[in-house]
Order: C-alpha cells, then sequence, then structure tokens
C-alpha cells in the first residue's frame, strides 16, 4: 500500500471535525502518512494501565491515540476555522501552502 499524499503536516494547528473530540482544536504531535493518521495534542486520550519497565514507572497513563486524517482540518492562521489546504507557487519559485477560507500562507 503507499502512502497518500497528506496536506497536514506536524505542528500544524488542527480542528477535529468528527467524532467524539468534535470542534477540539490542537497541534498535530505526529503524521503518519502510510496509515493517512495523525496523532493531535489533547484529542483521542485514552487512559492506558502500563507495566513498570527499568526506566518508567508503571500505573495508569493517558496518551493519545492517531486520528484519521479526513476527520480533521487545518485551522485558518486568520480565523482559526477549518478551512482546506491549497498550495502556491510565490514569486522567489518557492511552493507554499495556503488556506482556502483567507488565502493566507500556512507556516
Amino acid at each position: 500500500m503507499t502512502a497518500t499524499k497528506m496536506k497536514i503536516k506536524k505542528g500544524d494547528s488542527v480542528v477535529v471535525l468528527t467524532g467524539k473530540d468534535k470542534g477540539k482544536k490542537g497541534e498535530v504531535l505526529k503524521a503518519i502518512p502510510e496509515k493517512s493518521r495523525v496523532i493531535v495534542q489533547g484529542v483521542n486520550v485514552v487512559k492506558k494501565h502500563q507495566k513498570p519497565t527499568q526506566f518508567a514507572a508503571g500505573g495508569i497513563v493517558e496518551k493519545e491515540l492517531s486520528i484519521h486524517v479526513s476527520n480533521v482540518a487545518v485551522a485558518d492562521p486568520k480565523e482559526g476555522k477549518p478551512t482546506r489546504v491549497g498550495y502556491t507557487t510565490l514569486k522567489s519559485g518557492k511552493k507554499v501552502r495556503v488556506a482556502r477560507r483567507s488565502g493566507e500562507t500556512i507556516e
């Protein structure tokens, strides 16, 4: 299975569109293009019972699980609302991502 092109990258600010965390905003901690999934800070949090190891203490830890990339959208840098992502080329020749809602570039 080939990895699909994802327009969402690590460090992006995203809004959850569907599911139990609908409406929540967070930063992408990790992008997994092979599975078309992303891990978003504070979204899809579960409690995991962890055995003690040589390096870490055991107990119940909270961690974020991945969420499918179709269920999140990049937050518009201007308004913070969900937006689609497009691409454009600057005069310098650099290709950048732009928010379709406002036309702002996404860093």
